[in-house]
């Protein structure tokens, strides 16, 4: 860390450099500008600058290196694991820069690194065009598509890093870096699954696919059918086509008009079908669904937009994720996973949740570093709650639902779905020998690992 007096300098100087702004410990709006989407994250880093474009990317670099900080990059989301923030370092916050430009002919669209899926989906639904998106639209567009990307599409297009067509990158030595396929191909393939590692994204430009129609079925069942409605659920997906997905769960039952009032407030089955098509054809596939005894049915063609924002949770919530992905989805292992539903915190917005995984996305490109492809299903125990008396419970409940289905499990995980769980962890969600490629590509562009609140690559 450099003197009290050059740093003084130096940040006199970024705050008059700067087109956004900067904050730092003292300021008016500190406190608000390090507040991130994980209320259980509090964390006090020395420098918050909040970039209004790439050249303000670079000051803010440059600025970093000399002072000798480390570097956290906020993007446009969610980091359940508190990888925006770092204790005394440097924040360099995108939020600002998040336009989308859409190139119909091309089906193509160039995203600035702090735009939100809501910026995208509605940028490309003008057009009758989409992307594999987080299943939540305030999730951010630059770390979900370089942790691989996960959502309602993508067994119909593929993950989200699939379609990656080309990155522009601030590195740690403040230089600007275009890849793509043949600019910078290892840093390019680096970051189909690397995460920020390498530099910080300030725009990607990601491949669309028609959909002109988007369709879902919504069913509530009393929690004591659970093990019949994953089993048909199971059999919907495994005899639909790609254009099929969704997810089983339990939740709480939710203060909706379409709720009846004997279930709000109380656990809940859920079966969720999505479908890039309408609904006409949607209830034929759901019929096996639609036949077992419900107490909530909604069904029709809706914006995918809109679906993207059905499952959206309010920030400054408590959080708690974790994952395991699946060789299959055995009758034991629905029992299992049934079984754990009782003991899940409710009523909060806890979700217990499988997700079907194949179609595009094994049948995708397996060079990248997205170990979890070939799995057949996800567990993703998802907890949200507001009473920190609860962090106990519902800390042990994730990790117990990991626990139960861990006999099934093929050992990787979407390191975008977990917190810090360890080293591990992190080489579970890249594959080993992925992993000692990644650090090659870490030590040429942040052989001082400024960029090391994320799931860290370590330059070797």
């Amino acid at each position: 860390m450099a003197p009290p007096s050059k740093a003084g300098a130096a940040l006199a100087a970024l705050r008059e450099d700067l087109v956004g702004d900067v904050f730092s410990p003292g300021d008016p709006g500190y406190d608000e500008a390090r507040t991130v989407f994980n209320a259980m994250i509090d964390r006090r880093p020395a420098v918050i600058a909040q970039c209004a474009d790439t050249t303000d990317v670079v000051r803010a670099v440059r600025f970093g290196r000399e002072l000798d900080l480390h570097i956290a990059v906020r993007g446009g989301g969610h980091s359940v694991a508190g990888s925006a923030l770092g204790d005394g370092a440097l924040v360099v916050d995108l939020r600002r820069m998040h336009q989308v430009t859409v190139d119909p002919a091309a089906e193509a669209a160039r995203v600035e690194g702090g735009a939100t899926m809501s910026h995208l989906d509605r940028a490309t639904q003008r057009h009758g065009l989409a992307t594999t998106g987080g299943r939540a639209s305030t999730t951010g567009v630059g770390g979900f598509v370089l942790g691989g990307g996960t959502g309602w599409l993508d067994r119909a297009f593929g993950l989200a890093v699939d379609n990656l067509l080309g990155v522009e990158l601030v590195t740690a030595d403040a230089e600007r870096v275009h890849a793509n396929p043949d600019e910078n191909p290892e840093l390019f393939w680096a970051l189909h699954g690397g995460g920020g590692n390498f530099g910080i994204a300030t725009a990607l430009t990601l491949q669309l696919h028609e959909l002109p129609e988007f369709s879902i079925v919504l069913l509530m069942y009393q929690p004591q059918f659970g093990p019949d409605v994953i089993r048909t659920y199971r059999e919907v997906i495994r005899t639909g086509p790609d254009e099929l997905s969704g997810a089983a769960l339990y939740i709480t039952g939710p203060p909706e008009e379409f709720t009846p009032p004997e279930l709000v407030g109380k656990l809940v089955c859920a079966a969720l079908l999505t479908y890039a098509g309408g609904e006409d054809d949607l209830r034929k596939l759901a019929e096996p669904l639609l036949a077992l005894p419900h107490e909530v049915e909604l069904a029709g063609d809706m914006p995918y937009t809109d679906v993207q924002c059905m499952l959206d949770d309010p920030p400054g919530l408590r959080n708690y994720w974790s994952a395991e992905y699946l060789t299959g989805l055995p009758d034991d292992l629905v029992d299992a996973f049934c079984a754990r539903a009782d003991s899940m915190p409710v009523p909060t917005n806890t979700q217990h949740l499988l997700f079907p995984q194949g179609g595009a996305i094994a049948a995708g490109p397996h060079e990248y570093p997205v170990p979890y492809r070939d799995a057949a299903w996800a567990a993703h125990p998802f907890a949200i709650w507001a009473d920190p008396a609860d962090d106990e419970r519902a800390v042990a409940w994730v990790r117990d639902v990991r626990a139960d289905v861990r006999p099934w499990s093929t050992g990787a995980v979407y390191l975008n779905f977990i917190g810090d769980e360890g080293r591990e962890r992190v080489r579970a969600g890249l594959g080993e020998e992925n992993t000692l490629r990644l650090e090659k590509v870490k030590r040429q562009y942040d052989p001082d690992n400024v960029f090391r609140f994320n799931h860290n690559i370590r330059p070797v």
